[in-house]
């Protein structure tokens, strides 16, 4: 899968140092991934749910943190949305977010 928006991950990992492993890891087998469907990425990561309107919420961390990702698999793209804490997370509609960097 491209991965866009790498941008937004390096800038919470400044914020929050001690994700960046996870941050990292989430990143190389989303990158390396060939999902043509959400069934697939569900085996690749199971902390993921669908939101609606093609979002998807993966727990990162130890489901300490959200990402939200806007997929599109048939073109095999995936927008980093947003990345951050479950409170920052609880004060959004993870299915209508637009990109929003903290």
């Amino acid at each position: 899968m491209v991965v866009l928006s790498k941008a937004i991950l390096m800038s919470f990992v400044e914020r929050f140092p001690e994700t960046e492993e996870a941050i990292f890891r989430w990143y190389g087998q989303t990158s390396v991934a060939n999902w043509k469907n959400f069934s697939e990425m569900k085996n690749s990561f199971n902390a993921v749910d669908a939101v609606g309107n093609d979002r998807y919420v993966f727990n990162i961390k130890g489901n300490h943190f959200r990402l939200i990702a806007l997929i599109i698999f048939k073109v095999r793209t995936v927008f980093v949305l947003f990345i951050g804490t479950h409170k920052e997370y609880d004060e959004l509609d993870a299915s209508t977010v637009q990109f929003k960097q903290h």
